[in-house]
């Protein structure tokens, strides 16, 4: 990479060469980045934070006998 030549030399420069990288590299980047904007992982929150713990009908002290 050519130095301080900004970024998007850089990328240009990275597509040239190796393009397999290059998309490899979006591809992370995409997927870093896509559950902080999806609605789902909004609304899947807002279900677990509605959702308790414990549940009534069975006492937590008592073990199942099956697995």
């Amino acid at each position: 990479f050519p130095p301080k030549k900004g970024i998007g030399a850089a990328l240009k420069n990275l597509w040239a060469k190796e393009p397999v990288i290059a998309v490899s590299i979006g591809i992370a980047a995409v997927a870093l980045v896509s559950p902080f904007i999806s609605p789902y992982a909004k609304y899947s929150g807002m279900i677990n934070r509605a959702t308790p713990y414990t549940y009534p009908g069975r006492d937590p002290k008592i073990t199942p006998k099956y697995p």
